[in-house]
């Protein structure tokens, strides 16, 4: 969530109608309405990626991803996480869900400290949910804390398959990085190319021999 500023306290339902018609996003944290920067073009490849995964998964199941339009209410406040999965959820007018069972938030330097701390303790309230997943942009960490290990963080690189047990999605770290642009990312391909051609320069000396 990138916090751009602040506007003086709404009520729910007029915070709530103003978002069907607002051309910007808005959070509504403890009675006060925050809008919302834009985001990169990395942080918009992880969530592309992520929901591609996750469409693939869920199709032709009760579960269903999202993108950062849909709202998740916790208790008054209300969020907009960059991707969430639902299961069973009824649509409303106001695209707000309070069940979701998967959340996610790309990390940003601006982001990173709500993200982790007020965003996480708010999530993990829910009782639906059972896999939160914060991953960095501008490096490689994937953070996965999940309600059956008491939210302990489990973190993931390049190189490492993770695994959703909530909707039995397994997702290499690779492909959720897939087109970013971090040294990270850059490191690895490079490594990754440098293995391969050495691999064949190995073959083919051992061809001509």
């Amino acid at each position: 969530m990138n916090l751009e500023y602040k506007i003086d306290s709404l009520s729910i339902q007029d915070y709530l109608e103003g978002e069907l018609h607002s051309k910007i996003k808005h959070e509504y944290i403890d009675g006060q309405v925050y809008a919302m920067a834009g985001a990169s073009t990395n942080h918009n490849r992880i969530v592309a990626n992520m929901l591609s995964a996750l469409h693939t998964q869920l199709t032709k199941t009760p579960c269903e991803p999202f993108a950062s339009d849909m709202k998740v209410q916790v208790a008054d406040d209300f969020y907009y996480p960059d991707v969430l999965v639902v299961c069973d959820h009824h649509s409303n007018d106001y695209g707000v869900t309070d069940t979701p069972i998967i959340i996610v938030e790309v990390l940003s330097k601006a982001t990173r400290k709500i993200d982790q701390t007020l965003k996480r303790q708010a999530y993990q309230s829910l009782e639906s949910l059972q896999e939160y997943i914060v991953i960095e942009q501008d490096f490689v960490d994937v953070d996965i804390s999940r309600r059956k290990n008491h939210w302990q963080s489990e973190h993931y690189f390049m190189g490492d398959e993770l695994y959703l047990e909530s909707i039995d999605l397994q997702v290499s770290v690779e492909a959720i990085y897939e087109r970013v642009e971090n040294g990270d990312v850059i490191n690895y391909l490079t490594q990754q190319a440098n293995e391969k051609t050495n691999l064949e320069d190995a073959a083919s000396s051992r061809d001509e021999a």
